[in-house]
């Protein structure tokens, strides 16, 4: 297969050579120091509009390529500090006021005790201890006055249940 090079295309790099100080020196007239790759790629679809619209009657390539790329990237730079003006930013004070939507309690005790249904006493205990009140099995049986051996066998109680028991 042939590979067929587009003789616009090739101008095109040309113009983009000769043309390339002169963008970098708007861009920098312009103190366009954020974002330059956006600006740059801005810079170049203005220089082929320009190309693409120039008519020699009215004077030099080089002058109206200059106003042409300035003016796109002025309205390139008006956009963008629009946008940034569009979207606001609350204060430091607003985020203290704001209540926390997940407490430190991921489970509310009645939804939790609402799944223990079934469950022993012990075996329930167990499951408030751990989840609601991050104990450990030695605390549990240290609080219960039991070994830590039967608050394991309270734990294998109530995880057998759990997992048999359906789902609504």
């Amino acid at each position: 297969m042939l590979s067929r090079k587009d003789p616009a295309m090739d101008s095109f790099n040309q113009l983009v050579e000769q043309y390339n100080p002169m963008i970098h020196k708007i861009m920098h007239s312009l103190h366009l120091y954020r974002n330059q790759d956006e600006f740059y790629q801005a810079a170049l679809i203005a220089l082929w509009e320009a190309d693409n619209r120039f008519n020699p009657e009215k004077g030099s390539f080089t002058n109206y390529a200059y106003t042409y790329i300035k003016g796109k990237l002025l309205m390139e730079l008006t956009q963008k500090n629009k946008d940034e003006t569009m979207v606001t930013y609350p204060k430091e004070e607003y985020w203290e006021t704001v209540q926390d939507q997940n407490p430190n309690t991921p489970f509310d005790a009645e939804i939790l005790l609402s799944y223990c249904h079934g469950l022993t006493e012990k075996e329930t205990k167990w499951v408030v201890g751990v989840i609601l009140h991050d104990q450990t099995m030695k605390d549990l049986a240290v609080q219960e006055n039991v070994s830590v051996s039967a608050v394991k066998q309270w734990k294998i109680g109530a995880l057998q249940k759990l997992r048999n028991k359906p789902l609504n």
